[in-house]
């Protein structure tokens, strides 16, 4: 173990303790199939592609090659939209709030890859009870049969759960909303999208294996990164219900652009940071007629 860590320290891997337990769990005690997975990482190709999955908000994720890895700064998207769902008010409460309503909470997840970022806020909001109807929608249809794969088995292990709520996903491959059916348009309670937003000339700085192992059209959000972002929010007034909301990641330095673009489109915008996770979002709501619109303001 201390040779395979000190290969994984010495090719970049900055947490190659932990590479080395999970390259060790896939080999399974077979020491040419270790060799193999070891030699691959060294040279470059991402963890994840290597094992198959990915982990986020404490579950694994089905991820094939060439599909874009989720990231672990994507918990506070989806602990966002969860209590954002659950509470279907304008304000998060700090907490998922337990099942009252005999309806399916309805879930949209753009640019949805593998289909983790919508199935961890599923199941966030199905521990507490609640019924999840999700629609997952992506341009890389590799990744749609990651999504469905993955949704599938979330569904499958979650139904076992005492008090769990039911789900019902459906995968469409297309341009961002194109693909929806049309009882879609103006129900649904939350929308996320972890759209691209990489400016183009950026991405030839990014890590190698996110650069050469993941499709660029998951990362290129074009010359200032809100290309994609931008049509996610002019979108957002059409998909969402009253009191719905949006929630997206972007870059520090795109927060200013993309809240005068949320606000120039009618919605409330909050904006979310973590720095444990070096995470920032923006939660985005449509306003209900009876209530006022406000400044944006950031969260503590």
């Amino acid at each position: 173990m201390d040779e395979l860590v000190a290969r994984l320290r010495s090719a970049g891997c900055v947490f190659a303790e932990d590479e080395a337990r999970v390259l060790t769990e896939a080999a399974d005690g077979d020491t040419v199939r270790l060799e193999q997975l070891v030699s691959a990482r060294v040279g470059g190709l991402p963890l994840e592609h290597l094992v198959g999955w990915a982990e986020l908000d404490g579950r694994r994720w089905l991820v094939a090659p060439a599909v874009f890895v989720p990231r672990r700064r994507s918990e506070l998207l989806v602990r966002e939209a969860a209590q954002r769902a659950a509470a279907g008010t304008a304000e998060a409460t700090g907490a998922i709030a337990e099942a009252t309503t005999a309806g399916p909470l309805l879930l949209v997840d753009l640019c949805c890859g593998s289909g983790a970022l919508g199935g961890a806020v599923a199941a966030r909001l199905r521990r507490a009870g609640h019924d999840v109807e999700i629609y997952a929608a992506d341009v890389d249809p590799v990744a749609v049969t990651c999504a469905h794969d993955n949704l599938k088995a979330l569904s499958d292990d979650d139904d076992a759960l005492p008090g769990a709520g039911r789900l019902n996903a459906h995968t469409f491959t297309g341009d961002l909303a194109d693909p929806l059916p049309a009882e879609v348009w103006g129900r649904v309670d939350v929308l996320v999208a972890n759209a691209p937003y990489v400016p183009t000339e950026a991405i030839s700085m990014m890590p190698p294996e996110a650069r050469e192992h993941e499709p660029h059209v998951a990362l290129d959000g074009g010359d200032d990164g809100l290309t994609i972002l931008r049509r996610v929010i002019d979108l957002a007034p059409r998909l969402l219900r009253p009191g719905g909301h949006l929630l997206i990641e972007a870059g520090d330095g795109q927060v200013r652009a993309a809240v005068e673009h949320l606000a120039a489109a009618g919605l409330i915008t909050t904006v979310l940071t973590d720095d444990e996770l070096g995470a920032t979002a923006l939660a985005a709501t449509l306003p209900r007629a009876d209530v006022a619109v406000v400044e944006p303001v950031a969260s503590p």
